[in-house]
Order: C-alpha cells, then sequence, then structure tokens
C-alpha cells in the first residue's frame, strides 16, 4: 500500500498493490467533497407518489434523491404502518417539510441527484453500526463458519435493541477486547449524532467520514499488509498518531516514510501500470489483448487472442489467453472503478472443460474484489455477464475531470 501526496489537482492519492499487481488508485480532490457517508438532518421538499420518491434538502447544491424502499421499519412503525406487508406509498409516509434524518449512499453522477437512505450505517474499524436496522451478519469475506458464529453472537450481545451489527472483514482476529472498544466508540458516535440532531433545526450536516487516509488506514490497513509507504512526512505522522488512536501500535512498524529522490508511484510502478489499463486496447502477457468500451448503460469487454503463439495448438493459446483475461479483467474493474453491468466477450472455446477452468478462474478473482461483484450467467449468444454494484464515478470520468480543471 502506497500512499503520495500530489500538490496538482489532487491532494492526495492511494494505490494498493496486492501480490505485485496495482489493484486499486484513491484520489482525494480538494476542490470536491464527496458527500458519501454524510449524515443529515435533512428537510423534505418534495413527494413524488408516482416515482415513489421524495426529495430531501440538506443544504447542499443538489437535494438528496429519497426512494420509498430506503425507508427504515422503525420509521414506518413510527408512522402506523406493518414493514411485514411491504413498503407504503410514500405520500402517505413522508410530508413537505418534515423533518428526517438521511445519510448519502451514493454520489449523484452527471445531472442526477445523490441518494439517500434513512437506513444509516457508522463504520468503525471491526463494525458496521446499524442505528436504525434491527439485523446481525458477517462480512462475506469471513468464510470460517466458527469465526462468523463467534461474531454472531457478539454481536447480539452488544447490541441495543433495534439496532444492527455488521463485523467487517477485519473482525476476524479481533480479540472481544477489541470488538467492544470498536462498538462502544460507534456507539457513543451515534449518540452523540442524536444529540446534535435534536437541538438544531434542518438543513444540518451532523457527521462526515473521515478523510480518504484515515478511511484506507482504518478499512484497509489490516494484519495481512506487509507495508504502507508514505512520502510526506507530515502524513507519515499523522498515521502513526491514527494508530495509537485506534489501539494498533502493533502495526506502526510497517509504516516506512519515502525519501527516495524518484516519485513513489513512479518507483513502484503505479504510473506506468495504470496508464496501461487505462488504454481501450489491454495487451495481455501471452500475446493477447483485451479491449474495454465503457457506455452509460455497460461496459463491453472483448478478448482476442492477437499474437499468442507460445502454444502449441489454436485451442492452447485460446485457452491461455482466456485465463489470463479472466484473471485480468476482475483486476480492471477495481482499478476503473466500473460498475452496473460488464458484458465479457471471450474467445470461443470448444472443449466443456476449458470453458469451465475460465469461469472458475473469473469468479475466484471477482471474489476478492471488496466492492460486490458477481458472475451472474453466460447468454445464448455466449457472452460472460457480470454485475458490480456502483461506487460514484469511474476512474476515467475522474481523470477527464482532472485534465479539465
Amino acid at each position: 500500500m502506497s500512499v503520495e501526496a500530489v500538490p496538482q489537482g489532487v491532494k492526495k492519492r492511494v494505490a494498493i498493490i496486492e501480490e505485485g499487481e496495482l489493484v486499486e488508485v484513491h484520489f482525494e480532490l480538494p476542490e470536491r467533497r464527496t458527500l458519501v457517508g454524510n449524515i443529515y438532518k435533512g428537510k423534505v421538499d418534495t413527494v413524488l407518489p408516482g416515482m415513489g420518491a421524495a426529495f430531501v434538502q440538506v443544504g447542499e447544491k443538489k437535494t438528496l434523491f429519497l426512494a420509498a424502499h430506503e425507508l427504515h421499519d422503525g420509521l414506518l412503525k413510527a408512522k402506523g404502518f406493518d414493514p411485514g406487508r411491504g413498503v407504503p406509498p410514500i405520500q402517505k409516509v413522508l410530508k413537505p417539510g418534515e423533518a428526517l434524518l438521511v445519510q448519502v449512499r451514493r454520489e449523484g453522477v452527471g445531472e442526477k441527484n445523490p441518494q439517500a437512505t434513512t437506513k444509516l450505517s457508522l463504520p468503525g474499524r471491526y463494525w458496521v453500526f446499524l442505528p436504525t436496522e434491527e439485523r446481525v451478519s458477517v462480512s462475506r469475506r469471513i468464510e470460517d463458519r466458527e469465526i462468523a458464529r463467534r461474531l454472531r453472537q457478539i454481536a447480539h450481545e452488544l447490541k441495543p435493541d433495534n439496532t444492527g451489527l455488521i463485523a467487517r472483514t477485519a473482525a476476524l482476529h479481533a480479540s472481544r477486547e477489541d470488538l467492544e472498544r470498536d462498538f462502544k466508540y460507534l456507539l457513543g458516535l451515534w449518540k452523540g449524532i442524536q444529540e446534535l440532531a435534536e437541538k438544531t433545526t434542518p438543513p444540518k450536516l451532523l457527521y462526515s467520514p473521515p478523510d480518504l487516509i484515515r478511511s484506507i488506514v482504518r478499512d484497509r490497513f489490516l494484519e495481512d499488509v506487509d507495508s504502507l509507504i508514505v512520502d510526506d512526512e507530515s502524513v507519515h505522522q499523522e498515521i502513526l498518531e491514527f494508530l495509537d488512536y485506534l489501539h494498533l501500535g502493533k502495526l506502526k512498524s510497517r509504516v516506512r516514510l519515502y525519501r527516495g529522490t524518484v516519485p513513489l508511484f513512479v518507483r513502484y510502478g503505479v504510473e506506468e501500470e495504470l496508464a496501461r489499463v487505462m488504454q481501450r486496447k489491454i495487451p495481455l502477457k501471452g500475446g493477447g489483448f483485451i479491449t474495454v468500451d465503457e457506455t452509460e448503460a455497460l461496459t463491453a469487454i472483448d478478448v482476442n487472442t492477437g499474437s499468442d503463439v507460445k502454444h502449441k495448438n489454436q485451442a492452447a493459446a485460446i485457452l491461455n489467453t482466456n485465463l489470463e483475461a479472466a484473471h485480468l479483467i476482475p483486476r480492471i474493474l477495481r482499478l476503473r472503478k466500473l460498475s452496473g453491468i460488464i458484458v465479457v466477450d471471450f474467445v470461443d472455446m470448444a472443449n466443456e472443460k476449458d470453458k469451465e477452468k475460465v469461469i472458475a478462474t473469473l469468479k475466484e478473482e471477482l471474489k476478492k474484489d471488496r466492492v460486490p461483484a458477481d458472475f451472474i450467467d453466460i447468454t445464448k449468444l455466449g457472452l460472460v455477464e457480470i454485475t458490480r454494484k456502483k461506487e460514484g464515478e469511474s476512474l476515467s470520468a475522474l481523470l477527464s475531470e482532472l485534465e479539465e480543471s
């Protein structure tokens, strides 16, 4: 993991490298404040029965779009409705001018308004606290059933009634003491939000998530990370202090201050690899290549054997190309922040076992993605369909914005 402070157009950049491969790049822009995660005491602006939605004024440039299914059960019960009977018409639940606690769940893209929810969530290192939802779950990355059972039991013991907890991946090896400390912090944070909400009038910002560096350290600097390399002394010191705050002093020895004359992202090949994967045509090691075409509705990826002549016959060349593509494509989705529907046209394979190998590789690589990404099906035309949850603008859109600024 590398952190680089960049003065021109970008406040900070973070690159994440797994097994020697660049898998994610994150930017913090000084002129562009993200709203995702913010909690507001808002005021219902308009209610649109035909759309089953409302717009909520929170004091930002655009109102927030709130769909009816984003109303939490407690709110429905307070208005006299039974959540078990489905979501009632939104006009019967919300009225213009009404105060409402909402959280931004998705950034606005283009002309679309940011999306809001009343199902609030507060992430810590080990837990995500759900103050308005009564449920308990465990990260899908925790596959050990006994550990998952233990975490569910602890969650039920810790959480107040009518609230929920999600055990994050970092909870896998956490002690009971660490789990309790993290939950107490989140509970205190929620009580502070409630107190502020009670004494203020809408619209009012009640809570903003930590900045990029603190969020990455909290969420991604886990025990399996070998090192966190920083090229800025003040950021280096900030990270060390934040680790003390998180009671993670044992990880401080893995934080390294980079003093080289070559820029950090150049030294570790981040710039070169980022330029490579942002091209429309991306080469594969065996001589083949993939092409990536982004549109607003979907992303189309085409796999080609190209000049792969390293293998004895055509079937072997095709299998090798498809396997390389199945390994690379999930990484491309993460790096380029692609979302929605992704359609992949692999090179046709006659052998069923070869098809199974390629699909198995693709599924295994998709599991490494922190953003939900799933293999859906193979269409009648032989195209592979993948879906990936939207996490804001794609990297190409963000970089275009930087070039124009």
